[in-house]
Order: C-alpha cells, then sequence, then structure tokens
C-alpha cells in the first residue's frame, strides 16, 4: 500500500470537518522526492487550516489502488469534499507512465464511488469535456462537479489558483458561490487558465 502523507498544521485540528485528496502522476512512485504540489499543499494548510491528503501514483492500477483505499478504508472519506487530481493528460484523457486513460474509463473505474465529491484537475492537464461527456463523469461516478483548466501548464501552474479555490470551498459549500467569488477575486487568472466547472 502507498503511503499517505498529511499535510496538517501543528495547531490545526486534529478532526476536521473536510480534507482535500490529492494524488499525483509521478514517473516512478518508488522515487522520492518533495514536489510543487506537496508545497502547495503545506502553504494550504498553513495559510488556510485546509488539511489535506497526498499520495503518488504511476499506473493506472496504481490510481484505482489509491482511491479504493480511500473510500474502503479511510474513515474520513466523507470529510474530503476535493478530490485533487494532478496528472498530465489531453480534454478527455490523464496519461500516466505513457499510457493515456479516457475520463470514460476512469469514471467507470469509480463507478457510483464519489458521491457527493468535486474532483479537481490541476491545469497539468486541459479539462474540455463536451457536455454529455461531463453528465456521463457525473452521473457513472455520483461526483458532485468536475472542474479544472482550459489552459494547460504553459509557464504558469494553477496552483495558487487552485489553493485559493480549495480554501472557498472551505468556507462555503455552494458550488455557484464559489465560482462567482473565485472570478471576481481573481478574474484575470481564471480567464487566463480557463477555469471550468461541470456540474
Amino acid at each position: 500500500m502507498l503511503e499517505k502523507r498529511t499535510q496538517v498544521p501543528q495547531n490545526y485540528d486534529q478532526d476536521p470537518e473536510k480534507f482535500i485528496y490529492c494524488l499525483e502522476g509521478v514517473a516512478d512512485v518508488e522515487i522520492d522526492q518533495f514536489t510543487e504540489v506537496q508545497k502547495s499543499l503545506e502553504e494550504l494548510a498553513l495559510q488556510f487550516g485546509v488539511a489535506s491528503i497526498y499520495q503518488t501514483c504511476d499506473t493506472i492500477e496504481g490510481l484505482e489502488e489509491s482511491l479504493n483505499t480511500l473510500i474502503m478504508d479511510d474513515h474520513y472519506f466523507k470529510e474530503y469534499e476535493i478530490i485533487y487530481l494532478v496528472m498530465t493528460g489531453e480534454a478527455n484523457s490523464i496519461s500516466l507512465n505513457g499510457y493515456n486513460y479516457d475520463l470514460q474509463e476512469i469514471a467507470e473505474l469509480f463507478e457510483g464511488k464519489l458521491r457527493g465529491k468535486i474532483v479537481h484537475f490541476s491545469n497539468a492537464k486541459v479539462l474540455d469535456l463536451d457536455e454529455e461527456k461531463a453528465q456521463y463523469f457525473l452521473d457513472i461516478t455520483n461526483a458532485k462537479a468536475v472542474s479544472g483548466y482550459g489552459h494547460a501548464f504553459n509557464g504558469l501552474s494553477s496552483a495558487n489558483l487552485d489553493k485559493v479555490y480549495f480554501n472557498l470551498f472551505n468556507e462555503d459549500d455552494d458550488l455557484v458561490n464559489v465560482v462567482e467569488l473565485l472570478h471576481e477575486k481573481h478574474y484575470k487568472a481564471c480567464k487566463y487558465l480557463d477555469f471550468r466547472m461541470y456540474y
């Protein structure tokens, strides 16, 4: 089983109301390295008090195992509001270790298991779903929403905007309010990265 790495500030409530579960696609899970994503999650914990669990995967089986372990074995699963996926890929797929997996395949792997969760993709991959594919993903997984960016990483990471987005969800559960506030406070970044949400 993969090691979970928790980012929680020392003075933070050890029984928090909400968590973020981050799964980052890497070339090799056996190589232990501190990534920019981990740094960003630590900052999120220290600045906003939002706790997270971080794991890596390098295969589709690793992705499935990590999420299934979370769903089946973690008694805090209901508190994970956001599943944060940091993986490369095209508009309707993710790429792990040179293999591409369509989001329909991912949806079918987690059929009915993501009830009420927001699945958020960093801009390591473009999220560009048509209405039918987005609705399929939501219907199959039971996720509340899927969000990400229309523009891929091109020298500008979505990490800072992601932190603001996650903190807004920590303060407000209403999808529409969060997206409106995000655009009000960070309009240029939302526009430049082409933030989008399907729900």
